[in-house]
């Protein structure tokens, strides 16, 4: 299989997926600018849609969405934990991924855009309401109690962009706790080193390597 990513986009979710499952998935970084593969091709060509995550199956299907690709890697080794055990845990992780997807991600990802500075702070306002929601909807450890689950980890790597949009995770004691112990893993260790991040000095986010 392969995955094409950006560094620290959402394509790490799934990055951190396979590496916690010790899926063989070839990892192909997108450049932004120009939409050319690592391996040289067009990825406009792969995804019209010119945003990553995409994987690409042995079998030459090509799957979309950040939340069906990880559930894909989850069910392709139940074993590995972090697929749901039952129809309820199904449920929750979909609504949480699916939660996520809309009310985090896609907004804070606006907050990048430079057309939209205009309504940059009713974004952030909006994040903010959906932060104080989330940091109440953790069944333990986990969102869904004691294990890591698909959910968590799209979760882990849509907070991490928070120090570059000015949000203060410090406000929600939870989270920042949930972000040490995500951050820790070392499936996650090892995503982050390849795509080229390193832990910030407040050791809950990791950011772009700077060069010595």
């Amino acid at each position: 299989m392969k995955l094409y990513v950006h560094q620290a986009a959402c394509s790490l979710s799934p990055h951190i997926v396979a590496l916690e499952l010790d899926l063989d998935v070839r990892i192909i970084e997108v450049d932004r600018a120009t939409h050319r593969t690592s391996d040289g091709q067009d990825f406009l060509a792969i995804n019209p849609n010119g945003y990553v995550p995409v994987l690409v199956l042995d079998d030459g299907e090509t799957l979309l969405e950040g939340p069906a690709i990880v559930q894909h890697l989850a069910e392709m080794k139940p074993a590995g934990g972090l697929a749901p055990r039952d129809a309820q845990e199904r449920r929750r992780i979909q609504s949480l991924l699916n939660f996520v997807a809309t009310e985090l991600h896609k907004p804070m990802a606006q907050m990048f855009y430079p057309d939209y500075a205009a309504v940059k702070d009713v974004l952030r306002e909006h994040v903010t309401r959906r932060l104080e929601w989330i940091s109440t909807q953790f069944a333990g450890d986990f969102l869904i109690g004691d294990r890591l689950s698909v959910a968590d980890i799209y979760l882990f790597v849509c907070l991490n962009w928070s120090p570059w949009l000015s949000i203060d995770l410090s406000r929600w004691p939870r989270l920042e706790a949930f972000m040490r112990q995500v951050g820790a893993r070392p499936a996650v260790r090892e995503a982050v080193k390849a795509e080229g991040l390193a832990p910030r000095a407040d050791g809950i986010f990791f950011a772009p390597r700077v060069a010595a």
